[in-house]
């Protein structure tokens, strides 16, 4: 199979391919080895390794990578909606977008004063978005990759219209597992939470974790910065830090469910499950020319690190 080319900037290591449906991609590696790339098709992070070249995300072997369609993995951004309860299509239009590298100032390639590798891009609504959602906005993304290999993305969103407007959001992280029966989700314990397996009703987290025996669809609502997700088989934690992003999704969709999905395997439910900074319970709403960010920080560390107390 013959690759795309890549044009490389030799001072860190930033990459710009093309997909198999000429999409540009936007490939950052650390000079330790870790990796992310994220394409303009949906603002779509669709790949993080480690240093040693293990993929951190998930994306399923059946993913639909046709473009204007959403791809089944990876990071995605929810906007300006979320769920299908609202006038647009499910989760908003933002993932189905073709989104632009922001030059203004130029971005590709770049380091923050930090020495994080990053990309931004920049979704403004076209003529046709208008029709379905009346409000102008930029929405900005960036990418970061850090020489430790951690992922942080910090969007923000500008209204630039004559009139306020509100929105929902989300970072819709597909984390990559050994198996969903050995994973627990630390730091969401007596949060009230929406159970969107029952209509959407109020509930209070009794566990002293959250663990997966069946199809899991909450949103847990006002919820702390710091949330753990322990993969006891691989011997290895996810710790999801957020800012701006009150909320918590927590999805995986189970046997059932993943075998009516095209775009999922039937049994890949159990290498997946998602845990999402975001803004649903009290969407954001923005004055003419006011601005919102949300920031996301995923790591990986051992899970020993993490019950000797580095997350709470």
């Amino acid at each position: 199979m013959k690759h795309p080319a890549a044009v490389w900037d030799p001072r860190i290591a930033t990459a710009k391919v093309k997909d198999s449906n000429g999409v540009d991609q936007i490939v950052l590696r650390n000079p330790q080895g870790a990796s992310a790339k994220v394409s303009l098709q949906g603002g779509h992070v669709i790949s993080w390794r480690n240093n040693r070249g293990e993929e951190l995300l998930f994306t399923s072997s059946k993913a639909n990578v046709k473009s204007p369609r959403a791809i089944r993995g990876g990071i995605c951004i929810f906007f300006p909606q979320f769920g299908n309860c609202g006038p647009l299509e499910q989760h908003g239009f933002a993932r189905n977008k073709l989104w632009t590298v922001d030059e203004d100032p130029p971005s590709l390639p770049a380091k923050d004063s930090n020495g994080k590798l990053f990309v931004d891009l920049l979704l403004r609504p076209s003529e046709e978005d208008l029709k379905f959602w009346p409000h102008s906005f930029e929405l900005r993304l960036r990418v970061c990759l850090g020489t430790d290999g951690n992922l942080t993305l910090i969007s923000r969103v500008r209204n630039m219209n004559g009139k306020p407007f509100s929105f929902s959001f989300a970072y819709h992280s597909y984390l990559s597992v050994s198996d969903i029966s050995e994973v627990r989700v630390e730091g969401l314990e007596t949060m009230d939470y929406l159970d969107n397996l029952c209509q959407r009703e109020r509930f209070t987290e009794q566990g002293d974790a959250i663990t997966f025996e069946s199809e899991f669809d909450r949103v847990y609502l006002s919820s702390p910065n710091c949330v753990a997700v322990l993969d006891h088989q691989r011997k290895r934690t996810f710790v999801i830090r957020k800012d701006g992003l009150p909320d918590v999704v927590v999805w995986n969709p189970w046997e059932k469910k993943s075998k009516a999905m095209a775009d999922m395997g039937d049994e890949e439910y159990k290498q997946m499950v998602c845990v999402d900074g975001a803004v649903i319970e009290r969407p954001v709403t923005l004055k003419p020319g006011e601005e919102w960010t949300g920031r996301l920080e995923i790591l990986l560390v051992p899970s020993s690190f993490c019950s000797g107390g580095l997350c709470f």
